[in-house]
């Protein structure tokens, strides 16, 4: 699967159980880790679980294994898909933190993944 394509799964697995303010960041130009960053909140920490759970079995469905899940159970969970990297955070959590800002220059692709 392209990244591309693992990049919309894990939108719309976030969109289709409620994720709060998902963002998809471009770092293709940025960093060689991985080429998209996504950032959502979540309503609790339960919730915060659930999405990426959801992330999580999505991708699998698809043949892809998360090659790491950190945070499990906590306030941010951190999902490595290697060519995307899902944030789930409490809203607090993510404001406090603010990823965006360390992307700042990267193209914003908002939810829906186009410029």
């Amino acid at each position: 699967m392209q990244a591309e394509q693992l990049k919309d799964l894990v939108v719309n697995a976030l969109e289709d159980i409620k994720a709060q303010d998902v963002s998809v960041v471009d770092v293709r130009d940025r960093t060689s880790v991985t080429d998209f960053m996504v950032i959502a909140s979540g309503t609790s920490s339960r919730h915060v679980k659930s999405l990426a759970d959801s992330v999580v079995s999505e991708a699998r469905d698809e043949g892809i294994r998360a090659s790491n899940v950190e945070g499990d159970g906590s306030d941010w969970i951190l999902v490595d898909l290697g060519d995307v990297v899902v944030h789930v955070m409490m809203p607090a959590t993510r404001e406090f933190y603010d990823l965006e800002r360390f992307w700042r220059d990267a193209p914003d692709l908002g939810a829906a993944g186009s410029e």
